[in-house]
């Protein structure tokens, strides 16, 4: 006697996504739209504050907690967190 059930199991590659283990990071973005407006640069701690406070994912944070101490540019800490604002 076979058994003819179909085997359920997940689609080949279904974790290797594009941006499957990625953040949003739209809100990233108009984080970054948002502080920067009339600002030039930007401490890592207003950041990091900014980050805060606009509760962005855990995984974003530890991204803006890693910057390194000092002033960033929009674009500078746009591409050293992986956002696209400019």
């Amino acid at each position: 006697m076979t058994d003819d059930a179909p085997v359920t199991q997940a689609a080949p590659g279904a974790g290797d996504l594009p941006g499957a283990d990625q953040p949003d990071l739209r809100q990233l973005d108009e984080l970054l739209d948002e502080i920067y407006h009339g600002q030039e640069r930007l401490s890592q701690a207003d950041i990091h504050r900014a980050a805060v406070s606009a509760d962005l994912p855990a995984e974003l944070l530890t991204r803006v907690a890693a910057l390194p101490e000092g002033e960033y540019a929009v674009d500078e800490v746009a591409d050293l967190l992986g956002g696209s604002a400019g």
